[in-house]
C-alpha cells in the first residue's frame, strides 16, 4: 500500500531529497501535494514530473501552467490547504523558517502525522505544537539527522527513559579559523561546510552553532528533556549523529556517513528499513573519531541559544526571528559574521518575556524581533 505524502517546501534542499526518496520507491510512496513559497522553473518542473493532485504556492502571483488533473492554487489559504491536504497520510515539512510553525500546526490539527525537517517550528512553537500533537493523537517524526539518531537509539519511542541526550556538532565551516579573523570571513567561506551539503541559512547556522542551540531546544520538546539532560559535544567527522546515555551507564550511538537521505527515508518507512543512497560505514578506513567540548567564546550564538532554552516562553521564537534577519544580512554582505551574534543578543535584550500561549502571540513576537533586528542594520 502506498503512503501518500504532502510535501511542504518541495524546492529546497530537503524537499528535493524527499522527492528522490519517493522516486526510489514508487510502489511505496506517492506525492499527492506539493507546496513551496515561490514559483519558478524548479517548482513547475516538479509539478510536471510528479503530477500531484494539488500544487500550491504561498506567494500571490500569476497562475502556473500545470498538467491536466493537477489542481493549482496560490496564497496563504492554498498553503494551509496543502499542509492539511485530506488525501495525505503524512505531511513532510521541509519548508525553512518560521513558516514551518504554521505548517506543523495545520497538519496536526488536520490529524496528520508529521515528518518534521523544520527546526524552527519546535524552536519557536514547541510549547504549542507538542501538546496539540498529543491531543490529536498524531506522530511527530524527527528528520534532523541528530534527532533521528536519538529517536533510533530510543528504539523509535520518544517517551522511552534515558539519562542524557548527547547531540554532536561538527563546528561548521569556520571551526579552524582564528578568532581574530572571524570578523573578516566571507559568506562563501561560511558556506563551505566540510561534511554536509545544505541550504545557505542552515549552513551559516552551523558555522555559528546557532543550529545546535536550536537542536537543544528541539530535544527538550521532542523527548521531554530538561536542559540539563541535553549535552552537546564537538565531533569533527559527523559520523556519530547523536548518542543516548542510559541509567545503567550504557550509551548507544547512531552512526553513518553524513547524508540527509537516511533520516528522510526513515521518517517515511520506520520501523522498516530499506536500502538508502548511503555507503556502508567503513570503520577501519575512518581510523579514529574525535570528540571535544564546545568553545563558547568561538560560538556566542550557541551560548545565547542555551540561555533561551533555559528561559523558554516566547524567547526562543525571538531568537529564531533575529537569527533569520541577521543571517540574511550576512549572506547579503550587509554585516560581518561576528555581528550575527551581536544583533541577536541586542534584539533579545529589548523584548519583553511572555509565555508561548498561542500562534497569534508567537506571530507578534516573531514580527517584533524582526523589526528590532532590522533596525540594527540601518
Amino acid at each position: 500500500m502506498q503512503k501518500k505524502i504532502a510535501l511542504i517546501g518541495s524546492t529546497g534542499s530537503i524537499g528535493r531529497q524527499v522527492i528522490r526518496v519517493a522516486e526510489r520507491y514508487p510502489d511505496r510512496f506517492r506525492l499527492v501535494a506539493l507546496a513551496a513559497n515561490t514559483g519558478g522553473g524548479l517548482f513547475a518542473e516538479q509539478v510536471g514530473g510528479i503530477r500531484p493532485a494539488f500544487a500550491a504556492l504561498r506567494t500571490e502571483g500569476d497562475a502556473l501552467a500545470v498538467p491536466a488533473g493537477v489542481r493549482f492554487a496560490r496564497g496563504e489559504g492554498a498553503f494551509e490547504e496543502a499542509c492539511s491536504f485530506p488525501g495525505a497520510d503524512i505531511v513532510f515539512i521541509a519548508v525553512t523558517g518560521f513558516a514551518g510553525l504554521k505548517a506543523a500546526l495545520c497538519a496536526v490539527r488536520a490529524g496528520k502525522d508529521v515528518a518534521l525537517a523544520n527546526k524552527e517550528s519546535l524552536v519557536a512553537g514547541g510549547e504549542i505544537v507538542m501538546p496539540a500533537a498529543e491531543k490529536a493523537g498524531v506522530k511527530i517524526l524527527p528528520v534532523d539527522s541528530e534527532h533521528s539518531a536519538l529517536w533510533q537509539c530510543l528504539a523509535f519511542d520518544r517517551k522511552a527513559p534515558f539519562s542524557k541526550l548527547i547531540l554532536t556538532a561538527s563546528g561548521g565551516a569556520l571551526r579552524d579559523v582564528p578568532l581574530k579573523k572571524l570578523p573578516y570571513v566571507t559568506a562563501k567561506e561560511a558556506l563551505a561546510h566540510p561534511n554536509w551539503q545544505m541550504g545557505a541559512k542552515i549552513t551559516v547556522d552551523c558555522a555559528t552553532m546557532l543550529n545546535k542551540g536550536f537542536e537543544v531546544i528541539e530535544a527538550m520538546h521532542l523527548y521531554g528533556a530538561p536542559p540539563e539532560k541535553v549535552e552537546v559535544v564537538m565531533h569533527r567527522e559527523s559520523v556519530v549523529h547523536s548518542l543516548v546515555a542510559f541509567e545503567d551507564g550504557a550509551v548507544l550511538a547512531q552512526m553513518s556517513y553524513p547524508s540527509m537521505e537516511l533520516p528522510i527515508q526513515l521518517a517515511l518507512t520506520y520501523p522498516m528499513r530499506l536500502r538508502a543512497n548511503v555507503a556502508p560505514l567503513d570503520l577501519a578506513s575512518l581510523g579514529a573519531l574525535h570528540f571535544s567540548s564546545p568553545d563558547l567564546a568561538r560560538y556566542p550564538c550557541f551560548a545565547l541559544a542555551l540561555a533561551c532554552a533555559k528561559e523558554g516562553g516566547d524567547l526562543p521564537c525571538a531568537l529564531n526571528a533575529a537569527g533569520e534577519v541577521a543571517v540574511r544580512a550576512f549572506l547579503d554582505g550587509q554585516i560581518k559574521f561576528t555581528q550575527i551574534a551581536e544583533i541577536i543578543e541586542d534584539t533579545l535584550g529589548k523584548l519583553p518575556r511572555r509565555p508561548a500561549e498561542s500562534y497569534a502571540l508567537l506571530e507578534e513576537t516573531d514580527a517584533a524581533a524582526r523589526r528590532l533586528a532590522r533596525g540594527r542594520l540601518r
